[in-house]
């Protein structure tokens, strides 16, 4: 590999000139790979000893404080957006076109019906499920990330992108029952997040946490690849022309909503099949309109496409392309700083435990 993903990973240099900027766009991915995984440390910190042992840093030690940075930043940025995603979901509901006119109308009737909580139904279920997807997510790319850059030959333009699906496979087990029990009760369920839980339990068993899997891990891969890339190209191509080892918090925020709106626009159609998977009910139906028990991912598209036309696979794609820059602007930059924070906390622990004990 070249010298930046070398150095960063404390391995050999084979470049006799690793400062040089990179050129071509395998060499921005390299120059990103190394940027990422080394943050800049403020002049006043002794450099030989915090870089050494960030050098030295295991690859299982990336993975856990990238999932501790990923843990704060996905709780947080999910609260934060769950009023939009709210939205999102009436609209994408089977019979929301007979019931709202456009997402302000949803917006207005949700206001009047339940007031400010209604926009917030099912939000214990996404602090804790965000929180333990987020974790996971974050922890396995910066794994996954960490570990490709090792492995001799393997082309740094494929790292983001593998690195991201690998998050999304191992993400999606948990993000799964989080997303059912809250667009259960986005969607009209009556309870709070614990009684949603019981009587999914109780009526489907287990395996009825995981209704519209399929169509998740179907929409979470693309959309995964898709955002984590963009933002990893983005951040690449922004880092080679500033010439700088990191992003400025705007640029964070700008790289980090761009990929988002990209990722959201090519794959709602997915995300309907899901959220229609998802709010199918069983006996004690919220509405008629909502009692359609889909047979799968092929019947669901199927029907959305004879009921509605093609319209139907765009549901809630303004709210979705809204809701997905924001979260990726949001979350790529709270990750960012979490994941420095506790990384260069980390370190200075690890520098202060090596530090030999002076002789009495």
């Amino acid at each position: 590999m070249e010298a930046r993903i070398s150095s960063s990973l404390g391995l050999p240099s084979p470049n006799p000139n690793p400062h040089r900027h990179p050129t071509d766009f395998p060499s921005i991915l390299n120059h990103f790979a190394a940027t990422a995984t080394n943050p800049p440390f403020a002049s006043t910190t002794p450099a030989p000893k915090p870089q050494t042992l960030l050098k030295n840093l295991t690859v299982v030690e990336r993975a856990l404080i990238g999932a501790a940075g990923g843990g704060i930043a996905g709780a947080f940025t999910y609260v934060c957006l769950h009023p939009l995603d709210t939205i999102k979901t009436k609209m994408q509901t089977k019979g929301a076109s007979q019931i709202y006119k456009n997402a302000l109308d949803a917006v207005v009737k949700t206001f009047q019906q339940n007031g400010i909580l209604g926009f917030y139904s099912g939000v214990s279920a996404v602090i804790v499920g965000s929180t333990a997807s987020s974790a996971v997510y974050f922890g396995t790319c910066e794994f996954g990330k960490s570990f490709l850059s090792k492995i001799e030959g393997f082309p740094s333009v494929l790292i983001p992108p593998s690195a991201g699906a690998m998050g999304n496979i191992m993400s999606s087990a948990i993000m799964v029952p989080k997303e059912l029990i809250t667009q259960r009760m986005q969607a009209g369920a009556k309870g709070r997040s614990w009684q949603v839980l019981v009587k999914i339990l109780e009526k489907d068993g287990f395996l009825g946490l995981y209704a519209g899997y399929s169509a998740t891990l179907l929409r979470n891969l693309p959309a995964g690849v898709l955002s984590y890339s963009s933002f990893e190209y983005l951040k690449a191509a922004v880092l080679n022309t500033t010439k700088k080892s990191h992003l400025e918090p705007v640029q964070s925020v700008l790289c980090g909503a761009l990929a988002g709106a990209i990722s959201a626009s090519i794959t709602t159609p997915l995300d309907v099949v899901k959220t229609r998977l998802m709010t199918q009910v069983h006996g004690d139906a919220v509405n008629k309109a909502a009692a359609v028990v889909y047979g799968g991912v092929s019947a669901t598209v199927k029907q959305i496409l004879k009921e509605e036309g093609w319209v139907g696979l765009t549901r809630g794609m303004g709210p979705r392309v809204l809701h997905s820059a924001c979260f990726s602007a949001l979350g790529y930059f709270a990750f960012e700083t979490a994941r420095l924070t506790i990384l260069q906390q980390y370190l200075r622990q690890k520098e202060l435990s090596e530090v030999p004990a002076s002789p009495s």
